[in-house]
C-alpha cells in the first residue's frame, strides 16, 4: 500500500563529504519503493564513486551533458520530464548560488534549469560558509523561487567546527520528502486526536494503566498535519517526539484526558481517539504508599467516563472516529462499539499485534462495510486513514450542499 505523490526521483550530488551520505539516502529512498536515478557533479565524483549509486538504485548514474545513454542526446531535458521531483542532497553552497543565479555548466545545473517538477535542495556545508551572508541571500532566493529546503542541521563537522551546516540525515530527509509531497487533502481542517495510555493511581507509587506506546496516535497526528490540517494532540505519558506544527496537551488520567478534549473539542471537524484509555480506575486513592503484606489486597474499582462516547453523543458533535483494539472476534466487537456510539468510522485491529509495534494492519468499518489497510508502517497506516476520513467529509459535504 503506498499513498506517496512521488514514484520517480532524480537524486543530484554535488560535491562535498556529506556525499557518502547519499548512499544510505538512495537506499533508504528505494526501500520506500521510491524510483531514484541519480545523477552527480564531477566533484561528487571525488567523493563517491558512480558505481556505488548504480548498484543502489539499479540503474546508470549520469554524470555529464553528453552522457551518450539518454535517447537524442539531450539528457539535461530527458532526465527532468521522467521524474516526478528533483532532490539535490548534498547541495554544495557552490551549487545553491548556481540555482539562484540560473547557471547551467554542467549535467545537473541545466536539468534544475530545465526542470518541469518539483526541486528540493539539502544543503551540506562548513557553518562559515552556511553563515554567510551570501549564503543567506541565496537561500533566501530559493524560497522565493519555490525551492524547498531541507534542512540543514546544527553539530559536528567534518572540518572539526561546530554550527549549523551539516546535511540532514538520511531518515530525516525521507521523512521530509514524504511529508512536503502528501496530498493536502485535510488543509484547514481542525482535528483533535487523543494518543497513548493513560495513568489511574492507586497510590504516590503504583497504578493502572494500559499497554499504549502511542505510537499509532503519534502517527495519525503527523499525517494529520502533513496534509495540511490544524492538529491538537491530548497525549498521556509517551516517549515519543511531538510531531511538527501539532499542538500537543500533556495528561496523565482519563479524567484529564475528558477535560483537556472537552476542552478543545468546539470549532473541531474531526475527533479521532486512538488513546488506549484506562476503562477503570481505583475507587480511592491511598494519599501512602499501600505497604506490602502477606495478605491479599482488593482494589475496588469505578469506570471511567467513555470520552469517545461523551463527544460523540454532544449535539456539536465534530465527525467522530474510534479505534477498536479486541483480543478476539474483531470485526463482530468492533462494530457493535461503532453502532453503540453512533460513529461514522471505526479502525480496528488486533491488540497483540499493534501494541507497542512499529507497524500493524487496520479494518475500517462505516455504514458501507469494511475496508482493509493491509500490513505496513503505523505512518504509511495513518495517511491511510486520513484519505478514507478526508474522502467521508467530502462525499458528506456534497451531500449537504445538493
Amino acid at each position: 500500500m503506498s499513498h506517496y505523490s512521488i514514484k520517480k526521483l532524480l537524486l543530484g550530488i554535488t560535491g562535498g563529504i556529506a556525499a557518502y551520505k547519499a548512499a544510505e539516502l538512495v537506499r533508504l529512498l528505494v526501500k520506500q519503493g521510491i524510483e531514484v536515478q541519480v545523477v552527480m557533479t564531477e566533484a561528487a565524483t571525488q567523493f563517491v564513486t558512480p558505481l556505488t549509486f548504480q548498484a543502489l538504485s539499479g540503474k546508470p548514474v549520469y554524470t555529464g551533458l553528453w552522457d551518450a545513454g539518454s535517447s537524442k542526446g539531450m539528457a539535461h531535458i530527458d532526465l527532468s520530464r521522467e521524474v516526478d521531483a528533483i532532490l539535490i542532497a548534498p547541495a554544495s553552497a557552490d551549487f545553491i548560488a548556481k540555482l539562484v543565479h540560473g547557471a547551467a555548466d554542467d549535467l545537473l545545473s541545466t536539468l534544475c534549469l530545465a526542470r518541469d517538477c518539483k526541486l528540493m535542495v539539502a544543503p551540506a556545508m562548513n557553518q562559515q560558509m552556511w553563515n554567510n551572508p551570501a549564503t543567506r541571500r541565496n537561500i533566501k532566493q530559493l524560497h522565493h523561487d519555490g525551492i524547498d529546503v531541507l534542512g540543514p542541521a546544527s553539530g559536528d563537522q567534518a572540518c572539526g567546527e561546530t554550527g549549523m551546516g551539516r546535511m540532514l540525515e538520511p531518515e530525516e530527509i525521507v521523512e521530509q520528502l514524504l511529508a512536503r509531497t502528501q496530498p493536502k487533502l485535510l488543509a484547514g481542517k481542525r482535528i483533535l486526536i487523543t494518543a497513548g495510555p493513560t495513568i489511574e493511581p492507586i497510590d504516590p507509587i503504583r497504578a493502572i494503566t494500559n499497554h499504549s506506546s502511542g505510537k499509532m496516535g503519534y502517527s495519525i497526528a503527523r499525517a494529520a498535519s502533513e496534509m495540511g490540517a490544524i492538529v491538537t494532540l491530548v497525549s498521556g505519558p509517551v516517549a515519543l517526539a511531538t510531531p511538527a506544527k501539532v499542538n500537543t496537551i500533556a495528561v496523565t488520567t482519563a479524567a484529564e484526558m475528558l477535560q483537556a478534549v472537552e476542552s478543545n473539542i468546539s470549532g473541531q471537524d474531526v475527533f479521532i481517539s486512538v488513546a488506549a484509555v484506562a476503562d477503570y480506575k481505583p475507587q480511592h486513592v491511598s494519599a501512602h504508599k499501600i505497604k506490602k503484606s502477606d495478605a491479599t489486597l482488593t482494589l475496588q474499582l469505578q469506570p471511567n467516563q467513555d470520552i469517545l462516547a461523551t463527544i460523540a453523543a454532544r449535539p456539536d458533535a465534530p465527525f467522530c472516529v474510534g479505534f477498536a483494539a479486541e483480543s478476539e472476534k474483531l470485526l463482530e466487537y468492533a462494530e457493535q462499539k461503532r453502532r453503540n456510539k453512533k460513529l461514522p468510522l471505526i479502525a480496528a485491529n488486533i491488540a497483540t499485534d499493534a501494541m507497542g509495534k512499529d507497524a500493524s494492519s487496520l479494518i475500517l468499518l462505516d455504514d458501507h462495510g469494511s475496508h482493509p489497510l493491509p500490513q505496513a508502517p503505523k505512518l504509511e497506516l495513518a495517511r491511510g486513514l486520513l484519505q478514507h476520513i478526508a474522502a467521508m467529509l467530502d462525499n458528506t459535504n456534497k451531500k449537504e450542499s445538493s
